[in-house]
């Protein structure tokens, strides 16, 4: 003998199961023809590096969200150079002469971790890169004296180098 109970409980999941057949059914159907909203291309880039993007049109205007994070560079109408910048998270946009978007890809920007050694004293931070003797780095996040020093170096070699030295 069947209760009330088990013949409600089978007309509830006859009624879940003709649901969700239909939600399904209409997903396959719909799901074909609509992309995802967020569908975004993400680069990685490590900070100081380049990389190329290619791009399926010539591109008129090229847009990034945060310039201070990464910089791009156009070599030929359908070839970008991506240099990363700084740590962080940013974006690309390029469009074609008539405004419409070629592509739009999220940025990320990292510190090369490859050789690399961080010692941290308390709240002081200093970078090293060791491929294969360590040697200081530049690198952002490390304490303000490390940091002003090396780039100081940094900046007299590179005026030696280019002949505007004084010394």
């Amino acid at each position: 003998m069947t209760s009330k109970a088990d013949l409600n409980s089978r007309k509830g999941l006859k009624l879940f199961l003709g649901s969700a057949f239909t939600a399904l059914s209409l997903s396959m159907v719909l799901g074909a023809s609509v992309a995802p909203v967020d569908a975004k291309e993400q680069i990685s880039i490590i900070v100081d590096h380049a990389k190329v993007m290619r791009i399926s049109r010539p591109a008129a205007t090229v847009i990034v969200g945060n310039p201070g994070i990464a910089d791009a560079t156009v070599q030929d109408s359908q070839t970008l150079v991506i240099t990363g910048k700084s740590f962080g998270v940013t974006n690309i946009i390029v469009l074609d002469s008539a405004g419409e978007p070629i592509a739009d890809a999220l940025l990320t920007v990292q510190g090369d971790q490859i050789n690399a050694v961080t010692i941290y004293r308390r709240n002081d931070r200093i970078s090293y890169s060791c491929s294969p003797n360590c040697e200081r780095s530049l690198t952002l996040g490390d304490n303000d004296e490390q940091f002003g020093s090396v780039r100081g170096q940094i900046e007299q070699r590179n005026a030696v180098a280019a002949g505007t030295t004084t010394r």
